[in-house]
């Protein structure tokens, strides 16, 4: 009696069988659908909401931060459909319910909301938040970006990226209408546009009571054969043990943003996420078994992504130090040195940094479990883990249309309404 295969996923790439045909056409369908996504999303960008940006009226800029909204709605309906059409998988979330980022029993209760049917529509996540998670595929962002979609802010997504992708045809383009914060990567000269940028974005999110999840990395990277090494020498420079799953985490960045958004959201959050998929094997790297072309072109997803998640209430449980001179309704100008902001002495950066990094190491004992146990929560009472299985997909059929941009013209007359 001859062995069943092994299931695709389990396998590196370079040792699966060579693409078939059907791979091929479905590669080409998913690459159409994606591009056309796209181009809808952008060239409604440009047709309709660049003109209201133009427009010298505090009502037109209304309409144009709307339809800014939607369209970026639109692109993480794409993400949840692509998904959906060409590389079907389920989130596994569990949530901490003893150690640090803990979640109250309250909390849980009425963390998962549900239709009739049993099905899962929606996460009571808090609506202004930033969110870090260890980095090990480059899907990472995306499968972030559909957790969004559950929670309900995925219009209201902000990344960082590299200034070199600001002018990227079509994707760079929708880019910087969504808001996105491009860094040239040297700290000497991107810590004031950061807070800066951040400080005018959570003022508005205030103000106007929206929505903002900002999504961080604080690995920096990917973990690689070639960034192990990084990461082991920082650990030998400062004298500590390496991380075995994950990279030693950089502080920086998080430091600066944390300290420009508090201040001006006192109910910001911070959201802790640890993703781990199945068929890595320990000591293995993620891109060796998923990349986005095997992923979505050669339709070997992933099983699951499994997500394991803490909440920090960021003014009273996270050492961000004292900012208590930053002035809410100010932006962070002028030199660094003046900023509050980013101008953090070294006992408080060296404080967060520790908290930082301590935190990364019970990540790295998380997927060390799931490694042994294929669960990154612990078990219960009842021997299990709790968690909540959400396949990715669509909540309703006319979302369709949203992914595709088409109701760009009925939002935009809709904000014109409530101008009125």
């Amino acid at each position: 009696m001859t062995a069943a295969a092994p299931d695709l996923y389990t396998l590196p790439i370079a040792a699966r069988p060579r693409r078939t045909w059907a791979q091929a056409a479905h590669a080409l369908t998913f690459l159409v659908v994606f591009a056309f996504g796209c181009l809808m999303i952008n060239g409604s960008q440009f047709v309709v909401l660049l003109p209201l940006k133009l427009l010298p009226f505090r009502a037109a800029r209304k309409v144009y931060y709307e339809g800014v909204r939607y369209s970026k709605g639109a692109f993480g309906a794409l993400l949840v459909l692509i998904c959906q059409w060409f590389a079907p998988t389920k989130l596994v979330l569990s949530f901490e319910t003893e150690g640090l980022g803990k979640f109250t029993p309250e909390e849980i209760e009425t963390l998962v909301e549900r239709d009739n049917h049993g099905k899962v529509v929606a996460l009571n996540l808090p609506k202004k938040a930033v969110l870090i998670a260890n980095h090990q595929i480059y899907a990472d962002w995306m499968y972030a970006w559909v957790l969004t979609y559950l929670m309900g802010t995925h219009r209201d997504v902000f990344i960082v990226l590299k200034k070199s992708l600001k002018w990227l045809p079509v994707l760079g383009w929708g880019m910087q209408f969504y808001n996105f914060i491009f860094l040239a990567r040297s700290w000497a000269s991107d810590r004031l546009h950061l807070s800066k940028s951040l400080s005018w974005l959570a003022r508005r999110a205030e103000k106007e009571d929206s929505p903002l999840t900002f999504i961080l990395y604080p690995e920096g990277t990917l973990v690689s054969k070639d960034t192990r090494p990084v990461s082991k020498k920082y650990a030998d420079k400062l004298g500590i043990p390496d991380m075995t799953h994950t990279l030693l985490p950089r502080s920086t960045g998080l430091h600066y943003s944390l300290r420009s958004l508090a201040p001006r959201i006192p109910s910001l959050q911070l959201l802790d996420i640890t993703m781990a998929y199945p068929g890595i094997p320990s000591m293995e790297y993620g891109q060796a078994y998923y990349t986005l072309r095997s992923i979505f072109c050669d339709a070997v997803p992933p099983p699951a992504v499994h997500m394991h998640i803490r909440k920090f209430d960021v003014n009273h449980e996270v050492p961000i130090g004292n900012i208590s001179s930053s002035n809410p309704n100010v932006l962070p100008n002028g030199s660094a040195k003046s900023a509050v902001e980013v101008d953090i002495p070294e006992v408080e950066r060296e404080a967060f940094e520790l908290w930082l990094r301590n935190l990364w190491r019970e990540k790295d004992k998380f997927i060390g479990r799931f490694l042994e146990t294929g669960s990154l929560d612990a078990p219960t009472v009842s021997g299990k883990p709790v968690e909540v299985e959400v396949p990715i997909q669509l909540r309703h059929r006319y979302e369709v249309l949203d992914a595709f941009c088409f109701f760009v013209p009925a939002v935009v007359g809709w904000a014109c309404s409530k101008l009125r």
